[in-house]
């Protein structure tokens, strides 16, 4: 049997038992930060000898010329040809359908004109150069590449540079697929913490970015902390997590499965069931205990559940909001009757998915919206990737004669109290009656 931890809102210990099941410091330890600053110096102060050094130590891949690092792009567009029929047209359609969600949240420039004739406004810019890490390695992520590429690809963003590790000189065709047809511009066969380097400061081979976006291991992501500053990041992602509430009513076995399909992710994945019917956890839990054999990755769907999962048990389902906003998940599945009654208690949550057919794992491949989320209780104040995170903001003043005026006697008086008279002699200077009270 199982050990998934079972708590209870009715319990004296609900919430500190909850606040210690979710958790999660993930800060890299000191070794994995010391070695990391020393790659992201070497990269910084040796270029591409640093960089083919650490390729051959940690890839094992063995490259003498830099110039060898990139990925030319007939490599990609072969790769596309080269993958099944079926898997093409499947990184089509999910491409396809995350461009037109991303188009819709693309940002315009505006400007208004005041009475007096001054115009004010905001002009959005595309990022000018934009880093994505890819994984690479055991596991491979096109789905990633995607949801990374397509949005800076809709922000317009001119130059899209990927970097993904082939170790011992192994590339997945289904990666590089997805790369041709999310319109990465140029890929480097570089990975780790010195592939963030050479994003973040460039080299003579690889060119420096505006941000970097896109998930990896524990030295990428202490790479992305210790460089953001001189470039932007997305985030700072931790384990992946679902919340699932639901009312009794949905087959236990599409709710277990739901469950895995985060825990597979890695031992430390969080997978949290809330139902207000206790014989429902209890017919979820004989699921998953049923179910896990047959799973290629039970050893750690395992392991997750046993680590960080719970079946919570609440009052209603107004009280499983209450829970929900309090964990702020990832990915929320709101599998009840009306989910569109639940929502409005919703507050905090990365993506929500509505109704009993709504699989969290689409979200994750090709229902449109972005599976780049906020973790850890992010959602609290963070957003998921979107259109809006390679585009940026301008603000816009541009003032007449008389809103010069009228806005200079004001900024005088505040620049005066706060000591700064320069501030308040350019305002002064541009007043159109300077002496008038």
């Amino acid at each position: 049997m199982l050990d998934i931890q079972r708590l209870n809102t009715a319990d004296a210990d609900f919430w500190p038992r909850l606040e210690a099941l979710t958790a999660w410091e993930g800060v890299a330890d000191e070794a994995v930060t010391t070695t990391v600053r020393e790659i992201l110096a070497q990269v910084r102060a040796r270029g591409d000898e640093a960089l083919l050094e650490y390729t051959r130590r940690f890839d094992r891949l063995e490259i003498e010329r830099a110039a060898d690092l990139e990925i030319p792009a007939a490599r990609l567009r072969r790769a596309l040809t080269a993958i099944p029929a079926e898997q093409r047209v499947a990184l089509e359609t999910a491409a396809a359908r995350i461009r037109a969600y991303a188009e819709r949240q693309k940002q315009e420039s505006w400007t208004f004109t005041e009475a007096d004739g001054t115009v004010l406004g905001q002009q959005v810019t595309p990022l000018d150069r934009v880093g994505l890490y890819v994984p690479g390695g055991k596991a491979a992520y096109p789905s990633s590449v995607l949801m990374n590429a397509i949005p800076a690809k809709v922000a317009g963003v001119p130059k899209v540079i990927m970097v993904a590790p082939t170790p011992g000189g192994e590339s997945n065709d289904l990666v590089l697929a997805a790369a041709a047809v999310a319109g990465v511009d140029r890929v480097f066969r570089i990975g780790g913490a010195q592939a963030v380097a050479a994003l973040a400061h460039g080299t003579a081979t690889v060119p420096r970015v505006d941000k970097i976006v896109g998930p990896g291991n524990v030295y990428v992501a202490a790479a992305k902390r210790q460089v953001f500053g001189a470039v932007g990041i997305d985030m700072i992602a931790g384990p992946s997590e679902i919340l699932v509430v639901c009312d009794g009513l949905t087959d236990p076995d599409w709710i277990a499965m739901d469950l895995f399909s985060q825990a597979e992710h890695d031992e430390d994945a969080q997978p949290i069931l809330i139902s207000p019917d206790p014989g429902f956890l209890d017919r979820v839990a004989a699921s998953i205990e049923r179910l896990l054999s047959g799973m290629e990755r039970r050893e750690i769907i395992e392991a997750s559940l046993t680590r960080r999962a719970a079946l919570i048990r609440t009052l209603d389902l107004a009280e499983a909001a209450q829970v929900v906003n309090y964990v702020a998940p990832e990915h929320l599945e709101l599998s009840v009757e009306q989910p569109e009654a639940l929502l409005p208690l919703i507050r905090h949550a990365g993506a929500i998915f509505m109704g009993r057919y709504t699989a969290e794992a689409l979200g994750d491949y090709c229902a449109g919206p972005n599976h780049v989320l906020p973790t850890s209780r992010t959602a609290r104040f963070s957003s998921p990737l979107g259109v809006y995170d390679f585009q940026k903001r301008t603000s816009l003043i541009q003032c007449s004669s008389a809103g010069a005026t009228a806005l200079g006697r004001t900024a005088s008086i505040l620049a005066l109290g706060e000591g700064l008279t320069a501030h308040a002699r350019s305002a002064e200077l541009r007043l159109g009656h300077p002496a008038a009270g």
